[in-house]
């Protein structure tokens, strides 16, 4: 039975369908990986990618690289660049299922629930649309899980291999993190093997630690056939990035989105909703302690291990959980689906599905109201710009789900709370596409920048400049970057009165014209021509 992969694949289908038709280009993250695949197609570098005309050594290229392979197919378009980290989510979540049966193998009813529970998490569901490395990331390290397992459940080293490709991928992917999840699991093998469902190893520890080191070697080897030649390429500060800077300042004292030792533990239940308010869930949690279960000791040492060195890292962001989703989803499957068939059944029968229903009901009322009031009151402009009605959408599910939801066994309300989270990932966009198209919609000037460009007019941008306007506008050279150190901008005034400058600012002085203007996250981008920056140097900070 594949029950569950199945409805949770139609579930992402609906909700790629809905991002791609109005959702655009997300700055900066998005267009900036776009950035670098398109400069990567047209300068023809595929050794070592680039953003404006500079090395890009924060990401290995693998995500580029696909995203060229699937130009080369299929011509230059949006459409693929928007599919290729979400079809990696797709995958994980038959991998999740598949790696549930083989934890699990007597207890289906967990591979048909995992992959729901995945999904239905609203963080996954929501993040699986975007063009991101971590759902890539994901997918490697349930390559390396489902290795170590076959290996342990075979006997023979040849599961391994997998590890090492998951090793080797992860690292084309998102560096040595793909090492935080799997390197503590095979190397906590005696913490679960012994009671792991059909684990035949009889090699003894000492083999199984060699072969495990050999994977290692073999992972970073596959790594190291890109790095050392992009390296070598791509020069010496270029080198120390890739294989020092980037992990190392992660680590010890991160360059960006530093935040508290506990922010992971505090932020995980939230990310995990609707399950960690359901209270199905609460009841079955003294499965936890119930027996020795070695499909549960697996996942545990896959979730704890990483969770702990991503809180030490200093840097920290919600997408950098998602290689340890799986095992969450597989934890909450195994405990839900055990608990369903106890002798004490009937007591998550008598749970019903009111607290996660209400999750979704609320939201969806007050997206409608909100509609309500803006035409009663004087609300913020962006209130007047969303399609409220997709609200009540949302809340009319949602008293549905829970009306109907009392009389069905577990799978069904497993893919009934999925399926509201689905739902409310659709109506987020769809209640959202006409504020998304004005504030985040870079399009339009990018284009505008693009014929000024091949018209040959000089373009600086002033600020620290994320490649927004490169993919979109086809820009096929680099735009200067200005004002980050004086005198640098007046420099490029002066070497280029002909030239036109791009600043993101609230709002403009009176009699300041610009030649194109765009909404941009409650800013707004604009392009002046020299003159007009001449005129108003206190404005464009220029003064001598």
């Amino acid at each position: 039975m594949r029950g569950g992969s199945l409805t949770a694949s139609a579930l992402w289908l609906l909700v790629m369908a809905a991002a791609i038709a109005t959702r655009p280009f997300l700055p900066v993250d998005e267009t900036r990986y776009l950035a670098v695949a398109w400069e990567m197609w047209h300068g023809g570098n595929y050794l070592v990618p680039h953003l404006n005309g500079e090395t890009y050594s924060h990401k290995p290229p693998l995500l580029f690289w696909l995203i060229n392979a699937g130009w080369a197919v299929f011509g230059l378009n949006d459409w693929w660049p928007r599919l290729v980290a979400p079809l990696f989510g797709l995958t994980s979540l038959w991998l999740t299922a598949g790696l549930a049966r083989r934890l699990w193998p007597d207890a289906p009813a967990a591979a048909n629930a995992a992959p729901l529970i995945a999904f239905g998490s609203i963080f996954w569901a929501l993040f699986t649309t975007l063009t991101m490395f971590d759902m890539m990331l994901t997918f490697c390290a349930l390559v390396g899980m489902h290795g170590i397992v076959r290996a342990r459940q075979t006997n023979s080293p040849n599961g391994l291999w997998l590890l090492s490709l998951a090793i080797g991928i992860g690292a084309l992917t998102k560096g040595p993190a793909i090492l935080l999840t799997t390197l503590p699991v095979a190397l906590l093998a005696p913490f679960w093997a012994p009671v792991l469902a059909g684990d035949i190893w009889d090699r003894g520890w000492k083999r199984w630690y060699a072969e495990i080191s050999w994977a290692l070697l073999l992972g970073i080897v596959i790594g190291l056939i890109w790095a050392i030649p992009a390296a070598i390429n791509g020069g010496d500060d270029y080198r120390d990035a890739i294989f020092w800077g980037q992990s190392a300042g992660r680590m010890v004292n991160s360059f960006a989105h530093g935040r508290p030792w506990w922010w992971f533990a505090a932020t995980l239940p939230v990310l995990l909703m609707p399950w960690t308010i359901w209270p199905a869930l609460w009841r079955s949690l003294g499965g936890l302690f119930a027996k020795a279960d070695g499909g549960m000791r697996f996942c545990l040492a896959w979730l704890l291990p990483a969770l702990l060195v991503f809180s030490v890292i200093s840097g920290k962001q919600f997408h950098y959980l998602l290689p340890v989703f799986p095992a969450i989803a597989l934890i909450i499957a195994r405990l839900l689906t055990t608990a369903s068939v106890s002798p004490h059944a009937d007591a998550w029968h008598r749970t019903g599905l009111l607290l996660p229903a209400l999750m979704f009901f609320l939201p969806g009322l007050a997206l409608f109201g909100l509609g309500i009031a803006d035409l009663l009151v004087d609300l913020p402009a962006w209130a007047g710009r969303l399609n409220t009605l997709w609200g009540l959408a949302l809340a009319i599910a949602a008293a549905g789900a829970f009306h109907f939801g009392r009389g069905l066994d577990l799978q069904a309300r497993l893919v009934t709370l999925a399926s509201l989270a689905a739902a409310l990932v659709v109506t987020i966009h769809l209640a959202a596409r006409p504020l998304l198209s004005e504030t985040f919609d870079l399009q339009p000037i990018s284009m505008k920048i693009g014929d000024w460009q091949r018209q040959d007019i000089p373009l600086a941008f002033i600020g620290k400049y994320h490649g927004q306007f490169q993919y979109l506008g086809r820009l096929e050279k680099p735009i200067s970057i200005v004002g980050l150190q004086r005198p640098d901008m007046q420099n490029w005034i002066a070497a280029h009165p002909d030239g036109y400058v791009i600043a993101v600012r609230k709002r403009w002085p009176e009699g300041l014209e610009p030649l194109v203007q765009v909404p941009f996250r409650g800013r707004n981008i604009a392009v002046f021509d020299i003159p007009q920056v001449l005129a108003h140097p206190d404005f464009f900070d220029i003064r001598q």
